[in-house]
């Protein structure tokens, strides 16, 4: 466990989503307590698209975020989120949220949300995963492991606020023994917190357990993983739909999968089924992955998972 974590208190969701409302379209989150490190993709997801729902009328729901990361967030400094009113339309409305940190634009965010309506059915994925109660919780899965693994393990409850339970051995599990792994994570999700009834904490939810993995699943195949010292991370950008209601502090499945690494960048999915095997939510990112070479850096952040 990095000392940055040990002293820092552990992550919720109502501390990540308590945004100050500065101005009528500027939100400002405040920094974490410890020392610095890098802010997880997922948590400025998930601010930035609560700021932009909290400047649209609340019974819009988000259907739809893309963003960009632009440079590395600074856990410990306050982030200014800046909303720009794109469109406000009968049914659809579009936000653009600019988030700042030390006066430099960390990340762009573009939402849409549209009113309820109803209208033609069909899904064809399913869902196709053992009930979570089959599964062992994060402490049965990782009592026995040790070293860096163990560590990775012992961080997950204090930095991401979340019941996990695995379907499968994680990917990183091989790499630490210098194994190839299938491009695929699947797991059940939910908030050990209960949240409002309001739609916008559960997407706001959604986006930040969106980021969870992903990545790591198209490094698989080439028995590593993010931080690793032989390769360089990071998320170029990332794309969400809400395709209907759900809540996030009740069961969600996540199954992800990286079908194509090439010219220096991954290209990876994620579909979250409810579990009633609705499908809630579609991902999609695509990430630099790049070596590391004694001459070089990689020029570019390593990326939390």
């Amino acid at each position: 466990m990095s000392s940055s974590t040990a002293d820092a208190p552990p992550v919720t969701f109502a501390a990540l989503l308590a945004l100050d409302q500065e101005e009528h379209d500027l939100f400002r989150a405040p920094g974490r307590a410890g020392p610095p490190e890098r802010t997880f993709g997922g948590t400025v997801l998930a601010q930035a698209l609560l700021a932009a729902g909290r400047t649209v009328a609340p019974e819009r729901s988000a259907h739809s975020l893309h963003a960009y990361f632009l440079r590395p967030g600074d856990a410990s400094a306050p982030t200014d989120y800046r909303v720009t009113t794109i469109r406000d339309g009968a049914t659809y409305a579009t936000r653009q949220v600019v988030a700042t940190q030390h006066g430099r634009s960390t990340f762009l965010l573009t939402a849409s949300f549209q009113l309820p309506e109803g209208g033609r059915e069909h899904q064809l994925p399913r869902l196709d995963a053992p009930p979570p109660e089959q599964l062992p919780t994060l402490e049965e899965a990782s009592a026995d492991v040790g070293g860096h693994l163990g560590r990775w393990f012992a961080r997950l409850p204090l930095t991401r606020p979340l019941d996990l339970r695995f379907d499968g051995e994680l990917p990183r599990a091989a790499a630490a023994r210098g194994e190839a792994a299938a491009p695929r994570h699947r797991f059940w999700l939910r908030t050990r917190e209960r949240l409002q009834d309001a739609q916008l904490p559960h997407s706001c939810v959604v986006a930040y357990v969106s980021d969870m993995l992903l990545l790591s699943t198209s490094l698989a195949p080439h028995s590593t993983a993010p931080g690793a010292p032989d390769i360089a991370t990071a998320s170029i950008d990332h794309s969400v739909w809400f395709h209907r209601p759900f809540r996030a502090d009740e069961w969600l499945f996540y199954e992800q999968e990286s079908s194509l690494a090439f010219g220096g960048r991954a290209l990876c999915h994620g579909r979250l089924f409810a579990r009633s095997g609705d499908l809630v939510a579609t991902v999609a990112q695509e990430a630099m992955i790049r070596d590391r070479t004694p001459d070089s850096d990689g020029r570019g952040p390593a990326t939390p998972p």
